[in-house]
């Protein structure tokens, strides 16, 4: 009697953590799709910014290019660690697009662009958020899957840990400016 009811605990608690640790991935996965959705919302704004700044600086053509294939492959399925080496690209080319304005002031003036760079600075504050989000999620469901006893038996039922959104050159970003 003693025996079944032990065997009928330790089912019950394994029941129970799989549902939890589940209910994790899928937040993860969840997380993950809404940093996603601003990346795809910052590439859909791309070509809108490059056709109005196109029309002020014309000469410009190789950071047009280059900005355009790096969407290309961004909007390609990527993992989590090859999108951060992209998306470090992707910021520096975006920022030398807007830099582009200070050496056209009628671009500056320009209403559209002004619009459009302030959406991309909008977009990059929601990515910011969604990452920070993700990473949270990850942290919780890591640490879930690492703590005893579940670490026993999460391993079996196939749930691993997942990466976070890291910065690709962390030491640079931690510099203080010159």
């Amino acid at each position: 009697m003693w025996l079944l009811l032990v065997v009928l605990l330790v089912f019950i608690w394994v029941v129970a953590t799989y549902n939890r640790l589940l209910t994790y991935r899928h937040r993860v996965e969840n997380a993950r799709a809404q940093v996603d959705v601003q990346l795809k919302r910052r590439y859909d704004l791309i070509p809108r910014l490059i056709e109005t700044v196109r029309g002020y600086a014309q000469h410009e053509e190789r950071i047009f290019q280059r900005i355009a294939e790096l969407r290309a492959q961004a909007l390609q399925s990527l993992s989590p660690q090859q999108q951060e080496a992209l998306e470090g690209e992707v910021r520096h080319s975006l920022n030398s697009l807007i830099a582009l304005a200070e050496a056209y002031p009628e671009l500056k003036a320009n209403e559209n662009f002004l619009s459009l760079q302030e959406e991309l600075s909008d977009t990059e504050d929601k990515i910011r958020y969604a990452r920070q989000f993700y990473n949270d999620t990850v942290m919780r469901y890591n640490l879930s899957i690492q703590r005893f006893p579940n670490l026993l038996i999460a391993p079996m039922m196939g749930f691993r840990p997942q990466p976070l959104f890291t910065l690709d050159q962390a030491a640079q970003e931690r510099e203080v400016p010159k």
